[in-house]
């Protein structure tokens, strides 16, 4: 048998893989077929919806639902574990009681039946009053770390600078909002659709729950397409194993899909942080020392953004961090994509900017001249002059504050960001049939990243087959065990296995037409539905799939492995052109443009849109988007579609995506993209404000009313 090693093809033969493919879900989505989990309405299918505290923080003194089980056409009630005489709320919108009904009448009838006393207690919601927060006994330290002498630093530096930044809270906004399908097949077997980032990992939650109790090999979620979920969407939640209850007391199939105001308010969000910062430098714009103090709220839990990202991808060799979190009665933190990188970067990024305006330097060559703080300088390095070319920022950069004569001024800005992305755990298996049919079958998901796309790319490009040709199987717990898809690592933790079962079935198949047709295994390849050797055409692809003989040759691959198929850690920089109106405050995008390392790229379009997307997203957060909660009644006052403003179509400019994959990228193997480039732009657009009207806007989003606060301070 031929020795043979598991590795990406050289790059000048992929036909498919690093090209631009069409998802092959893409139509479905586009004409409707696509079916999500708020979608599945089976027969006797009934719908349940949640009572909610109207209170931030209050304690129950009683809850009655009796009166709820009467109501005509209420078919069940489910109250929450806990929700009962003592207990503690701790934010707007916590969960109390579920009703499923026939109709929405029957259903708003059974929620106005339902009687709750409370006793309000004292309440905060802002996470940005540290003093407040401590003098009501709301702030913790969470950790001090300092390295170096940052004393002597700061008295030697020939530049400090002091300011306070900040970036607030905001939610993951779905657009299918949290929830599930939950039937029952006999009291024992559990059939799940449900809104999830984990098919995996979420039968065994349902199975373990109290209320439920059953074998988790009798629970199946499926999730054949999901709306969104940005790092929301990992467990089966207790709104889920409401709706399973529900199922199964009503003998009916019950959906139960959050409100908006309730996915906005329970399903999640990101948590705010705000920072202190000393930053100093010597003349020659090398960064000498750092200083912060950073807070913020991640909710009742107390927690901010994590200190050990703090300062971000820029280390100075003296430095010190400190870190406080403040406990609010806000709704309770989840991953929103690359956790604590997009918060640490505009209280960092933002800093050095003002240093640089204080050396009264270039931005661009402040950060140039820092890049050996970095993990990768020669990465940076290169990132920065694609950027800069595209951008044209020699030709384009003033200095801070002569950005036009007129009540519009124009500035630049630019951001560095850095995430691991490594591949994550993850099993499959490869189906070859004596026809030539492929199928594959993985535990995985779709969040409308293009895994499906991803895993058929791999596998047609290992067999030399039409993308066409392979059915690609996902979304449903019984197959094989898939990792969640967070963190960046579903590409590498989908393409590494399936590419490893494909070789291996491939090899074993090049072993038979070897035999067959008395040519060198190690000679074989697979190209265009054949098999060939040399310049030779030995077989086509379905002549060598029938030596399989009469059943279909099936391969499990497993990873992530040490073979060179995946990788970790990427850099990326944006950059950002924008114009200010001083006399509306209002900020406007004119071109964007965003370099980014992933190293092996498997669908060029897909990343691009991966990009594309990221991009609109830091637009969102950094002038618009924010979670609004009001300090006197507790509420989280714009948890709607109308007020929680998003970007439209008009805000965004031109994008510009710079795919950065020189050969040694491409040698390093694959590393997720997801993340990285939803960091730097809040920074970047932060920046280029600062640049062009002369004056730092201290906290994103950038509205209207905080750019005109900072004109007239």
């Amino acid at each position: 048998m031929a020795e043979r090693t598991v590795s990406w093809k050289p790059r000048g033969e992929n036909h498919l893989l690093g090209t631009e493919v069409d998802r092959l879900d893409g139509i479905a989505k586009a004409t409707g077929t696509a079916k999500y989990s708020a979608d599945i309405n089976t027969p006797g299918t009934i719908v349940a919806r949640l009572l909610t505290s109207p209170h931030a923080h209050a304690t129950i003194k009683s809850l009655d639902v009796s009166a709820a089980k009467k109501v005509p056409g209420v078919r069940g009630v489910y109250v929450f574990p806990r929700r009962e005489a003592g207990y503690e709320i701790k934010y707007e919108g916590e969960p109390l009681v579920a009703v499923a009904g026939d109709n929405d009448g029957a259903i708003s009838d059974g929620l106005e039946a339902i009687r709750v006393e409370y006793e309000p207690l004292d309440h905060l919601v802002d996470g940005f009053d540290i003093a407040a927060a401590t003098e009501q006994g709301r702030a913790r330290e969470l950790r001090e770390s300092e390295e170096g002498n940052l004393g002597e630093a700061l008295a030697n530096a020939d530049a400090v600078v002091t300011g306070r930044y900040g970036i607030h809270a905001i939610t993951h906004m779905c657009l299918e909002p949290h929830g599930s399908h939950c039937e029952w097949q006999g009291n024992d077997r559990l059939n799940v659709h449900l809104s999830t980032q984990n098919v995996s990992g979420t039968a065994a939650q349902f199975a373990g729950a109290p209320e439920i109790g059953i074998d988790a090999a009798n629970v199946t979620v499926n999730c054949e397409y999901i709306g969104g979920g940005f790092g929301s969407k990992f467990a089966a939640d207790e709104w889920g194993v409401a709706c399973a209850v529900l199922a199964r007391e009503t003998k009916r199939p019950v959906r139960l899909m959050l409100d908006r105001q309730t996915e906005l308010k329970a399903g999640g969000n990101r948590p705010s942080g705000f920072a202190q910062v000393t930053i100093a430098a010597d003349e020659e714009g090398k960064i000498t020392a750092w200083e912060s103090h950073h807070w913020g709220t991640d909710g009742p839990g107390g927690g901010t953004v994590s200190p050990t990202v703090m300062p971000y991808v820029v280390q100075p060799a003296n430095r010190r961090v400190r870190a406080t979190g403040i406990s609010t009665n806000c709704g309770p933190v989840r991953a929103w994509r690359a956790p604590n990188h997009p918060q640490a970067c505009a209280l960092t990024d933002t800093a050095i900017d003002d240093l640089a305006a204080e050396l009264e330097m270039d931005p661009y060559d402040l950060f140039m001249k820092n890049l050996d703080l970095t993990w990768n300088p020669d990465l940076y390095r290169d990132e920065m002059e694609v950027a800069a070319k595209l951008m044209d920022w020699s030709g384009k950069w003033t200095p801070r504050g002569e950005g036009g004569d007129g009540p519009v001024k124009r500035g630049l800005g630019m951001a560095l960001h850095t995430w691991g992305g490594r591949a994550g755990r993850g099993t499959c298996t490869v189906k070859v049939h004596p026809d030539g049919a492929v199928e594959t079958f993985a535990g995985t998901q779709d969040l409308g990243t293009g895994t499906r796309t991803v895993i058929g790319i791999t596998v047609a490009e290992t067999f030399g087959i039409p993308l066409s040709s392979v059915n690609v199987n996902i979304g449903k717990s019984s197959y094989p065990v898939s990792g969640p898809s967070g963190g960046s690592t579903t590409v590498g933790g989908v393409s590494g296995p399936h590419r490893r079962a494909a070789l291996e079935a491939l090899w074993k198949i090049f072993d038979l037409v070897a035999a067959k047709y008395e040519v060198d295994a190690a000679s074989l390849k697979a190209v265009d539905g054949k098999i060939v050797s040399g310049d030779k055409v030995v077989c086509t692809w379905p002549e060598a799939t029938r030596l399989i003989g009469a059943m279909p040759l099936e391969v499990q691959g497993k990873g992530p492995e040490n073979d060179g198929l995946t990788s970790e850690r990427v850099g990326g920089v944006q950059m950002v052109d924008a114009s200010v109106d001083t006399e509306t405050g209002v900020v406007r995008i004119n071109k964007y443009v965003a370099v980014q390392d992933m190293g092996t790229i498997i669908n060029r379009k897909a990343a691009r849109s991966q990009i594309l997307g990221a991009m609109i997203m830091c637009i969102a957060y950094a002038l618009s988007e924010e979670r609004i909660m009001d300090e006197r009644t507790g509420r989280f006052i714009n948890a709607d579609l109308k007020n929680y403003k998003l970007p439209r179509i008009g805000d965004i400019g031109e994008l510009v995506v710079e795919l950065y994959e020189p050969d040694s990228q491409y040698e390093r193997g694959v590393v997720g993209l997801g993340e990285p480039p939803v960091i730097s732009g809040g920074a970047a657009i932060s920046n280029a404000v600062a640049n062009a009207i002369g004056k730092r806007v201290p906290v994103l989003p950038l509205t209207p009313k905080r750019v005109l606060d900072t004109l007239r301070s």
